[in-house]
């Protein structure tokens, strides 16, 4: 949805890679709930290490000289499983609610869009080829992803859309980013950061999907297998977007 070329450190956004970005967090949201819940190690323990590993994986991202595709996209997942656990936390442990929470990460979302438009003098991924960039770029991407988890769960159980309607709304919302991405006069790096928004909570009721029971609108598929099945997903996309055809020059 952003004009670029391939950069050492950030993935091409083409179609395949808006595919991959939605699987990978709805299998943050079905990793965040499994440890917090089916492993019942709460969300707060499991905010923290979620955030160490998301904390590594920043690291090796920063410090590798090129783009590694499994470095990246581990580094996303990772984004996805502590949003999913710290929004938890913040949304039901301190009773913030979701309304609330959105409220709060939509305003450290702009925060942290508008400190690294000042320090860097732009926010498109195609800037992003420094480690300062970098820290700017995975900040707003953790903000972006927790905000993504309450604003799923505020839609689909406070609003009381249910998960497959949550689903269809975010979809249909996303339809309408793409369909505006060919509006010439809109801003291309405000649809991508808005799409990248938006397909946070998607993943985060289509999670939730897959694994509740049957009674609370789900399919209850379990969040291990539904974790393991959106892997293979995941590894099947990397293979076709490492091996996609080369793009034409005219």
């Amino acid at each position: 949805m952003e004009d670029q070329k391939v950069f050492s450190k950030v993935p091409e956004v083409i179609w395949l890679f808006w595919i991959i970005k939605i699987l990978a967090t709805t299998l943050g949201e079905t990793d965040g709930d499994a440890l917090s819940m089916s492993l019942n190690l709460g969300y707060l323990v499991s905010t923290g290490i979620f955030a160490a590993l998301f904390l590594l994986a920043v690291f090796f991202q920063i410090k590798a000289s090129k783009f590694h595709p499994i470095i990246y996209w581990v580094t996303i997942i990772a984004t996805t499983t502590v949003g999913t656990t710290l929004a938890d936390f913040a949304d039901r442990s301190l009773g913030i609610g979701y309304a609330g929470g959105t409220a709060i990460l939509l305003a450290l979302l702009a925060a942290s869009l508008l400190l690294w438009h000042r320090t860097m003098g732009s926010i498109s991924v195609t800037s992003v080829s420094s480690p300062k960039a970098e820290m700017f770029y995975w900040m707003t991407i953790m903000f972006s992803q927790t905000l993504g988890t309450a604003l799923g769960d505020w839609t689909a159980d406070s609003e009381g859309f249910g998960y497959a309607n949550s689903a269809l709304i975010f979809c249909g919302m996303l339809a309408i980013v793409a369909g505006l991405y060919f509006v010439k006069r809109i801003n291309r790096t405000a649809l991508f950061w808005t799409a990248f928004v938006l397909t946070r909570p998607l993943g985060a009721v289509v999670g939730d999907f897959l694994d509740k029971p049957l009674d609370h609108g789900g399919l209850a598929l379990g969040r291990f297998s539904a974790s393991a099945v959106l892997i293979v997903l995941i590894a099947i996309c990397l293979f076709a977007f490492k091996h996609r055809p080369a793009a034409k020059v005219h």
